[in-house]
């Protein structure tokens, strides 16, 4: 586990007592079950229910001995409950504890991680909408392409955001699965009803159809939509760190009283938290590459899964929860720098209009290939030489034939390409600015 980026609701949920205290939620739900259909008598239901605990020093104790954590466990618990515990685990084997206990410790996880991301979305809101008209240059492959706003760059992350909201929602519905059909899932020594009625107390969906294990596609499934999440965050994160380089200079990261940039020089001020997600993106992938490869096991069931998920359970959600409220933070707190947008996209002298004069020639008749020679031409002598681009395109014999001086600088409009940003947030925004 990671215990440096753990905050305390989620890291509440991975402890080896809350393991423990998953467990021993399903074998009471399976004892009143049992008990139920009459298989447990009521006198020795009330004395499990009413002393049925752990020791989770005890258990590391027996685990040493026996070498198995069901055993030490289920041994721990009937030092507490006494002659009455030889109906605990009744028909059950290990595997329909311990996977019904981790699908309830990553629903629970899935609803805290939901919870981060909404934060996240609501950060995404406000700065999309706050930012809504600030103009600034659009890049490709990192060159100045044509004018967008910021408010634009952050609705594509909102919706981003919202799609990822949907599939935590798929993610977790789907792991959401819980398992108590015996040995190798025939319910042999146990029956269906039990796992309906054990499963409907738990808040869970039976497995349709199970070995010893749940089918781990559900659990791949939710890691890698824990990566999906990760990869957006990182996409904002990576955005940030070239947006507060030196030479662009357009957003920052908030920049607190008394913190330091680098140990040797004062004048720092690096983009730390945009970096951090970056790496820790980087783990989520490994551990949904880790979900995958515990999808295949042998025949009915084999433990090469456990050990994985022993490891990237607890600590993809940590990971993850610690990006959500680390990014949340991120952009709550940007500084954002509209001069330095203007001034940036207007280093070019003009060029972002290019595409504009193009298609404006070929509507007035010149052939494409001429109209994109006639406009590169000058385009590169601006790159070459620092000039003004409309300027050099007044000057030009081959254009002055098809555009007057007053229709070539109406085609050197900013409102042109910010027409439609309306329409965009309305897509994105259904709902409006939020009051």
């Amino acid at each position: 586990m990671i215990e440096r980026y753990t905050r305390p609701e989620m890291g509440a949920l991975w402890t080896q007592e809350a393991k423990y205290r998953a467990w021993l939620v399903v074998e009471l739900a399976a004892c009143r079950a049992l008990a139920k259909r009459g298989e447990i008598p009521a006198g020795d239901l009330a004395q499990i229910e009413a002393k049925a605990d752990f020791d989770v020093a005890r258990i590391d104790a027996i685990e040493k001995e026996v070498k198995h954590d069901v055993i030490a466990f289920l041994t721990s618990v009937a030092e507490f409950v006494g002659p009455s515990s030889r109906f605990i685990h009744k028909g059950l084997t290990s595997s329909d504890v311990v996977d019904t206990g981790f699908a309830m410790q990553l629903r629970d996880a899935g609803k805290l991680l939901r919870a981060g991301l909404e934060r996240m979305d609501r950060a995404l809101v406000n700065l999309a909408w706050k930012y809504k008209d600030t103009i600034m240059i659009g890049r490709s492959h990192g060159i100045h392409a044509e004018p967008v706003t910021f408010g634009l760059k952050v609705a594509v992350w909102r919706a981003e955001a919202q799609r990822n909201l949907a599939r935590l929602d798929r993610a977790i519905a789907s792991i959401s699965v819980g398992m108590l059909s015996g040995a190798v899932g025939t319910f042999a020594n146990i029956g269906p009803d039990i796992e309906d009625a054990v499963c409907q107390e738990l808040g869970l969906e039976p497995e349709l159809a199970s070995t010893q294990v749940i089918s781990r596609d559900r659990h791949a499934e939710f890691f890698n939509t824990l990566a999906l999440i990760g990869g957006s965050i990182e996409k904002v994160a990576v955005e940030i760190r070239h947006l507060q380089r030196t030479e662009v200079l357009e957003a920052e990261e908030p920049f607190t009283a008394g913190q330091k940039g680098s140990s040797a020089m004062p004048h720092k001020r690096n983009p730390i938290l945009s970096e951090n997600l970056t790496g820790l993106a980087r783990l989520l992938r490994g551990y949904a590459g880790m979900g995958l490869e515990d999808i295949a096991l042998w025949h009915e069931r084999d433990i090469s899964h456990s050990s994985v998920e022993r490891v990237i359970g607890p600590d993809a959600c940590i990971v993850l929860d610690f990006m959500l409220h680390r990014v949340s933070g991120l952009l709550e707190g940007l500084v954002v720098y509209p001069e330095r947008m203007r001034a940036n996209l207007n280093k070019m002298h003009g060029l972002v209009f290019s595409q504009r004069v193009l298609l404006a020639l070929t509507e007035k008749g010149m052939l494409r290939e001429e109209a994109y020679r006639v406009v590169q031409r000058n385009a590169m002598r601006v790159w070459q030489e620092g000039l003004d681009f409309q300027t050099l395109l007044a000057a030009d014999a081959d254009l002055q034939g098809y555009l007057s001086a007053a229709e070539l600088g109406e085609l050197f409009d900013l409102n042109y390409h910010t027409k439609q940003i309306d329409t965009i947030f309305a897509r994105v925004f259904p709902a409006g600015r939020p009051a």
